[in-house]
Formats: structure tokens, C-alpha cells, sequence
């Protein structure tokens, strides 16, 4: 029995579906390609490096927040665990390993995301272009800065927007997904707990478009947010004993002026006023409002954090960046939809700030992009160069800036003669010094780090002289058993302000009783 064709015009839709899906696809393929041939061809990030490191020590039995002092919450280290444990068991580089189980991940949540707006409105119904875009976002947003917290954080709330807007609309989705979804949204929050205050704003969306406090998401989240808090409480209590207060104490010498963050954010703010406009513009008749308006909230919400933070840092964009894109490319999606003419110039202001969004993520990857191609020798390259010529099995450096430190560790095998990332903390205790000298002094820091320069005896010690912060001179004056260390200590090198120097002399035994009361 022969069944009639279907009518011309629906087989030349789904033939144009067709036709739209495989170039998305093959567009996301190819930036993944690209993405994961740039990042894992450059030297690892110095956050991403430094946490697989201490995530490394962590499973050789050292005591989070006690012998290694960060001031993240413990889930980024379990995270970074992973790929050091799947390397452990395939044979693998787990340095090799991450980038790709980072970009895996966040496609996993776009994919989910793009999979639950299959019922929704418009184009939005089409999974391949909507899947496409998102990761395409996902994945070239962030720049350099892939598997950071915020990245990670951004994709796994995704799908947790994506199930609030349908909420809005009066749709519902499995109790099983809901949960799944809501878990995964709170796992991102818990990366950087400050991300409640973008649940609260979230929240507060919702119950002016009428949904109750008391739904089944918000309430999976609060549980499983709840439960991370006591997990933390009791397997890592140094953390909410001595990282919090530290970081509250210290972490204050690395903000800048609220004026520059304003200027940092400039370009996110303004997106965010736009979208909203666009929003407004539409609200009566927008398929995809409450998408919008949920993405658009986030995104504000984002920025909040991201003041609040008071860093100049770009990864501390991302949130805000990737959900004000997607905000922009669903009303350019929307509108380019639409029967009638669209609102011709402010389609192009949006496809223009899409741009600009892009092009700064570019901007912020070109030192990768030259160090995947090899024609520049980076800072961190030259200092790897002079421990495989000395041979030197320790190492340590004098600097705010981690990627002296990191990955440079990772990638020469040295032993990090510091219980610190970096100086943050010795900068923070001298800064902290100067705005209140009567302030009293909870953390002793520059004992803390003489006593593991002692110990650890680095065979080469770096000092970055472009900072205002004179570390060796306050170490000096804060334990004189550091002084006749670094006595032993002459310089070999000078490039990028940098002075490298070497132990030429001697060991650090006989300096290590005077230096041993910085303990613990």
C-alpha cells in the first residue's frame, strides 16, 4: 500500500530543517575542534592548574585549607579530582584530560537546555540550531578561561532557566527532570555560593509572574544547597574555620576601584539595558517572553555578584556575557521569525553587540592562540626553561600573579615550597597593615610563608619586581631565619620584571629551627 507524499511545502520546510540542523552542526564541531586544539595545545589556565594541584595533593592526604589554603568552596577541588582519577585509571595526562571533560560537560548542559525547549514556541522547537548556539556561546565566551567556576556555573543553570521560563508559561516537565535540573543548578551555585543572590532574583521573577515560592525546583535546590553547606561543615570544617575568615580579611587588597569595574563591565551592562529594552519593546506579543525575561534577570543578577566580587578579572564576566548573548540572540531570532518587518535598527543593535561580545572573547584568547601556535615564547615558558636547565627540583615565587606559579608546577614537576597559590595573602596581610596598623593580626601570613620557603628550600625562587608590594623585604623583617636563607640566594636572570634567582649555597637545615615556628 503506497501512502500520498506530503504536500510541496511541507517537504521543502523539513527539508530546509534539515538543511539548518546539519550546518549547526557542523558549525559547533568546528569551534569545538578549534576551541579544544587552542586550549589544550596552550599551557593550562593558572586557576584550573593550581586547583588540579591541590586536588592532587588533596589525594595524597593533605588537609585542605590547612596545608594547602584556598578560598574557594571544596566542590571546584573534588571537580578538579576527576580528571587527575580517570587519567590515574586510562594512563592518560589528566592535564590532557581536562579541557576536554570541561567543554563535554557545558555542551552536555546546552544540549539539555536546547532538548527541554523541543515544546517551546517558534524556532525555539528546532533542537540543532538552538543546541548549536548555545554551545557555540558556551564555548567561545569564556576564551581562555574554560572549566573555570563560572563557566561551569553558567551552563549548569541553563537548564534551570530554561524549566522556570516554561513554568511561566504554564507548562510543566517531569517531577524526574525537575529535580535533575534543579540539583544541577544548585551544584553551579555551590561553585561560587555568592550565586544565591541570583536564585533570590530568579525567584522573585517568578512570583511576579504568579508562580508560588513553594514549587518543587527552588525547593530541590534550597535541599540539596542546604545539604552541600553540611557537607562542607563536616568533611572540611577548615574551610568555614580559616578560609572564609582569611579571605574576608585578605582578599580585599586585590579589588579595584568601583569606577573601573564599572568600566570592565561596560560593555555587559550595556548589553544587559538592551536586551531589557528589546524586551519591553515586545512584551505584548514575544512567543519567547518569559525566556527572555529569566535570561535577562540572571544576567543582571550576574553582574551584581560580579561588583560585588570587586575584581577585575574577565572569567568573573561569564555568567552575565554568555546570558545576555543568548538573551540577544533569541529576540534576533524571534524577530528575524516574525510575518511582519522587524524593527530593522534595533536588530542591528543587537547583532552588533553579539559582535562585540564576540570579538572581545577573541581578544582575551589571542595569548593562547599564540601560544597554541608557537610563535611567541611566554613568560611561563621562559621560567620552564631555566628549571629544566638547573635542574631544579623545588621552586617558588615571590608574585599576585598564580601563573608563575602555575602551571609551571604542573608542567616541570617541581615541588611548590608554599602552602599559597600565590602572594595574595602576604599582600593582603601587608595591605590590611597599612589601612589599620591597630588592627590585630589573625592570620600570621609572612611567618606562614617564611616557614614553608625554609622548609620547602627552593632551588629557584622567582621575584616579580613590577608589584608595589616588596615581599621579600616584609619577610625579612618578619622572620630572620627567612633573611639568612635568602642570603644563600643569587640572581641568574632578569626578564618581564621578573628577577630569578638560585640557591648557590648551602641547604636550609641549619636555618630551619629559627624558621620552624611559623608552623600551622
Amino acid at each position: 500500500m503506497t501512502h500520498p507524499s506530503p504536500p510541496l511545502p511541507e517537504r521543502d520546510a523539513s527539508r530546509q530543517r534539515r538543511i539548518v540542523a546539519g550546518a549547526s552542526a557542523i558549525a559547533l564541531i568546528a569551534i569545538m575542534a578549534v576551541i579544544l586544539f587552542i586550549s589544550m595545545r596552550a599551557p593550562l589556565k593558572d586557576d584550573i592548574a593550581w586547583l588540579m594541584y591541590v586536588a592532587r595533593r588533596w589525594l595524597a592526604g593533605r588537609e585542605l585549607y590547612v596545608d594547602l589554603i584556598e578560598v574557594n568552596p571544596p566542590l571546584i577541588v573534588w571537580i578538579s579530582a576527576i580528571p587527575l582519577e580517570l587519567g590515574r585509571w586510562l594512563h592518560i595526562d589528566p592535564q590532557t584530560l581536562a579541557i576536554p571533560l570541561f567543554v563535554g560537560a557545558v555542551l552536555a548542559c546546552a544540549g539539555l537546555a536546547a532538548g527541554l525547549l523541543r515544546s517551546g514556541p517558534g524556532t525555539l522547537a528546532h533542537f540543532g540550531p538552538v543546541f548549536a548556539i548555545t554551545g557555540v556561546a558556551l564555548l567561545v565566551l569564556p576564551a581562555a578561561d574554560i572549566g573555570q567556576r563560572e563557566h561551569l556555573l553558567v551552563a549548569a543553570f541553563l537548564p534551570y532557566l530554561v524549566l522556570l521560563a516554561r513554568s511561566m508559561e504554564g507548562k510543566s516537565a517531569p517531577w524526574a527532570v525537575q529535580v535533575l535540573v534543579a540539583i544541577l543548578a544548585a551544584i553551579g551555585c555551590a561553585l561560587k555560593p555568592r550565586y544565591v543572590i541570583v536564585f533570590v532574583a530568579l525567584e522573585c521573577l517568578a512570583l511576579a509572574r504568579g508562580l508560588r515560592p513553594w514549587r518543587l525546583m527552588p525547593l530541590t535546590a534550597a535541599v540539596t544547597l542546604t545539604g552541600y553547606v553540611a557537607l562542607v561543615a563536616g568533611v572540611c570544617p577548615a574551610y568555614l574555620r580559616r578560609a572564609v575568615p582569611m579571605a574576608i580579611a585578605l582578599y580585599g587588597a586585590t579589588d579595584v576601584p568601583f569606577t573601573a569595574l564599572l568600566k570592565d563591565n561596560a560593555l555587559v551592562i550595556s548589553g544587559e539595558a538592551l536586551a531589557l529594552v528589546l524586551l519591553l519593546l515586545r512584551r505584548r506579543d514575544m512567543r519567547a517572553f518569559d525566556l527572555m525575561a529569566v535570561l535577562v534577570t540572571f544576567a543582571v543578577a550576574s553582574t551584581c555578584v560580579c561588583l560585588i566580587d570587586g575584581k577585575d578579572w574577565y572569567y568573573h564576566r561569564i555568567p552575565a556575557t554568555v546570558a545576555t548573548v543568548l538573551a540577544l540572540a533569541l529576540w534576533c531570532s524571534e524577530e528575524l521569525s516574525r510575518q511582519r518587518a522587524p524593527v530593522r535598527s534595533a536588530l542591528a543593535g543587537a547583532c552588533l553587540f553579539i559582535a562585540c561580545f564576540m570579538a572581545t572573547a577573541i581578544r582575551h584568547l589571542e595569548p593562547e592562540v599564540m601560544e597554541a601556535v608557537s610563535v611567541r615564547e611566554s613568560t611561563v615558558d621562559r621560567l620552564e626553561h631555566i628549571i629544566y636547565q638547573e635542574r631544579a627540583r623545588t621552586y617558588v615565587a615571590f608574585s599576585e600573579w598564580i601563573a608563575l606559579g602555575f602551571p609551571v608546577v604542573n608542567n616541570t614537576g617541581v615541588t611548590w615550597a608554599s602552602r599559597f597559590d600565590s602572594m595574595w595573602a602576604l599582600k593582603g596581610e601587608v595591605w590590611r597593615a597599612k589601612m589599620d596598623p591597630s588592627a590585630p593580626r589573625e592570620w600570621p601570613i609572612a611567618r606562614w610563608v617564611a616557614h614553608d620557603f625554609i622548609a620547602g628550600c627552593p632551588e629557584i625562587a622567582v621575584v616579580d619586581t613590577r608589584e608595589s608590594t616588596r615581599y621579600i623585604a616584609v619577610l625579612n623583617d618578619a622572620d630572620p631565619a627567612f633573611a639568612r636563607a635568602w642570603s644563600r640566594y643569587q640572581p641568574i636572570a632578569r626578564f618581564d620584571g621578573l628577577v630569578v634567582y638560585k640557591r648557590t649555597r648551602g641547604g636550609c637545615i641549619d636555618v630551619w629551627i629559627a624558621g620552624n615556628n611559623g608552623g600551622r
